[in-house]
C-alpha cells in the first residue's frame, strides 16, 4: 500500500434488519479495488443450543430473528418432524403451518417494501435523506404508509391466530401443531382479506411500473449472471413451505432437480472467511469459486415452472417475459418478485381460510425415533436449513443452519463491488453513492444478523482514512 491509497467504511448498514458494515478499497488511481460487506454480529446458536431437549428446539431457535421468527420456528418444527418419526402430518396440521408461513411472508414483504425500500424507488436514490425514510413517505404518500402498516398487521394478525403470539409464537410442535383455527379467528381474518388483495395488486403495480420504467439502469445495477436454488414442488409449482431442492444455471440450465433436502448436504457446502462471521455455501459440483448462487423471491421466480394462484401466476409471467423466459437475473428485480409473493401469499390466505380442516381436531402425529433430521422452509429472505442431530437422551448434539441471508453472502459482495466500481469517483464521498451501495443490499431484503434490532439511533458513519490510517474525510447520516 501506498499513502495514495484509500478505505472507506460504511457502519452501519442502514434500512436492512440486522448490524453489518461495507469497506471499499481504492487503489491509487482511485479505483475500487476490493469492496466487502462484513457482518460483525455473532449470534452463536448453532452452539449454545446443544444439549437442549429437542421439544424446545422450534421455540428456541426463533429468538435468532423478530423479523422472521416464525421461518425458523417452522424450519426447526419440521427437523423435530423427523426426529419423532413423522413424515406426514395430519391435514389440519400442515395446512395450519402454511397459514403460519403464508401470514409471515406477507408482514415480511410488506414490511421490506413499504417501510425499508419505497423511500429510494418514491424519492430517488439521490433524495435528500432527511426525507428520503418512512417518514418521508407518510408525508407525502400518507395511503402508502396506511396500507404497509395495516398489512404488516394483517400478517402478523395470522401469525397470532395460528401461533398463539405475533413475535415468537409456540403453534408448531413436533410432529403437528398444538391448536386449530377457532371460527371467530377465521371469520376476523376473512373479513379483511379483500382489501389486503386490492392493496397488494397496488403494490404490485408499483413495483412493476418502477422496474419497467428504470429498466435501463436497473439492467446494470449490481446485476450479474448467477445460479438459483429454492425449494420446488413435486409438479414444478413454487412453494414457499415444502418441497425439493431444484438448482438452476444462469442460463436456466438444471444443475440439480427433485433433491430430497434430508441430502442436501450431498450437494451444497459450506466456506468460511476471516473477514466475516457469515458462512459462504456453495454448490459442490461446481466449486467454492464459481459454485455460489441466490435464493429469495428472484431466484423462486427463476426456478419455478409456475404459481399455483391465478393472480400471482399471471404477474409472474409478466415477469418472466421481461428476459423472455430466460433467468432474470437483475438484482433490483428481487423488489417485484418479491411483491409477487407478496400477492400469492394473500391468494393462499384467502383459500385456506376458507379450507374447513383448519377446525380439525386431529393435530398430531408420532412415528419411530429417529437420531438426525434435516428441515428446509423458503422463509422470506431465501432457502433456511435446520439440521439437526440428536442423542438417545433427547438432547441436540448438532446444529447446522444456513440462513437465507447466508446463502445470498457472494451475491451480495458481489453486488457491493459492481455498484462501488461503477458510482465511487475520486476520494469525494457523496450520500447518493453510499446510498447506492446500500440500495444494492437492500433489494436482498437481508437479515444481517438475523437478531432483532438495536433500540434507538443507529446512524451510518462513514471515514475515509489515507494508507497510515489517519483520517481525511468523515460523514454521518441518521
Amino acid at each position: 500500500m501506498t499513502d495514495k491509497t484509500r478505505k472507506i467504511v460504511i457502519e452501519p448498514v442502514t434500512r436492512v434488519e440486522g448490524h453489518g458494515k461495507v469497506t471499499i478499497q481504492l487503489d491509487e488511481q482511485g479505483e475500487v479495488s476490493q469492496a466487502r460487506l462484513h457482518i460483525v454480529e455473532f449470534r452463536g446458536f448453532e452452539r449454545f443450543i446443544q444439549g437442549r431437549p429437542f421439544w424446545e428446539v422450534p421455540v428456541l431457535v426463533q429468538r435468532l430473528c423478530g423479523i422472521c421468527p416464525v421461518s425458523h420456528h417452522l424450519a426447526a418444527a419440521k427437523a423435530m418432524d423427523g426426529i419423532v418419526g413423522v413424515d406426514q402430518l395430519t391435514p389440519t396440521a400442515e395446512k395450519m403451518r402454511r397459514l403460519m408461513h403464508y401470514g409471515q411472508m406477507f408482514q415480511s414483504h410488506s414490511l421490506h417494501f413499504f417501510h425499508l425500500v419505497s423511500p429510494d424507488l418514491l424519492f430517488g436514490f439521490d433524495a435528500d435523506p432527511a426525507i428520503r425514510n418512512i417518514i418521508g413517505v407518510a408525508q407525502k404518500f400518507p395511503e402508502l404508509a396506511v396500507q404497509g402498516v395495516m398489512m404488516r398487521k394483517f400478517g402478523q394478525d395470522v401469525i397470532l391466530a395460528t401461533a398463539g403470539k405475533k413475535i415468537h409464537g409456540t403453534g408448531a410442535v413436533p410432529g403437528g401443531v398444538n391448536k386449530n383455527l377457532s371460527i371467530e379467528e377465521r371469520d376476523a381474518l376473512l373479513k379483511e382479506m379483500d382489501q389486503m388483495l386490492t392493496w397488494s395488486l397496488g403494490a404490485l403495480k408499483i413495483a412493476k411500473d418502477y422496474t419497467v420504467e428504470h429498466l435501463a439502469e436497473l439492467a446494470d445495477f449490481g446485476s450479474f449472471p448467477s445460479s438459483h436454488l429454492s425449494l420446488i414442488r413435486e409438479d414444478g409449482a413454487m412453494d414457499l413451505y415444502h418441497g425439493q431442492l431444484r438448482a438452476i444455471d444462469s442460463e436456466g440450465e438444471t444443475l440439480f432437480d427433485q433433491v430430497d433436502y434430508q441430502n442436501y448436504v450431498d450437494y451444497i457446502a459450506e466456506e468460511v472467511k476471516p473477514w466475516t462471521y457469515m458462512k459462504f455455501p456453495f454448490i459442490k459440483q461446481i466449486g467454492p469459486e464459481d459454485g455460489w448462487y441466490r435464493v429469495g423471491p428472484l431466484s423462486r421466480m427463476n426456478t419455478c415452472d409456475f404459481i399455483d394462484t391465478p393472480l400471482a401466476e399471471t404477474a409472474r409471467q409478466e415477469f418472466m417475459a421481461l428476459t423472455k423466459g430466460k433467468p432474470n437475473n437483475i438484482t433490483m428485480a428481487y423488489h417485484w418478485a418479491r411483491i409477487i409473493e407478496l400477492l400469492h401469499s394473500a391468494e393462499k390466505i384467502q383459500e385456506l381460510l376458507n379450507d374447513p380442516d383448519l377446525q380439525g381436531t386431529d393435530l398430531m402425529v408420532k412415528g419411530d425415533r429417529r437420531g438426525e433430521s434435516v428441515g428446509l422452509i423458503e422463509a422470506p429472505r431465501g432457502t433456511l436449513f435446520h439440521h439437526y442431530k440428536v442423542d438417545e437422551n433427547d438432547q441436540v448434539t448438532m446444529a447446522n443452519l444456513i440462513v437465507s441471508t447466508t446463502n445470498n453472502n457472494t451475491p451480495m459482495n458481489r453486488a457491493v463491488t459492481s455498484v462501488a466500481k461503477k458510482y465511487l469517483s475520486g476520494t469525494e464521498i457523496t450520500e447518493g453513492l453510499l446510498n447506492r451501495v446500500e440500495v444494492a443490499i437492500r433489494a436482498y431484503d437481508p437479515c444481517l444478523s438475523c437478531a432483532t434490532h438495536a433500540l434507538g439511533q443507529m446512524p451510518l458513519i462513514v471515514e475515509l482514512n489515507d494508507a497510515e490510517g489517519q483520517q481525511i474525510s468523515r460523514r454521518t447520516t441518521g
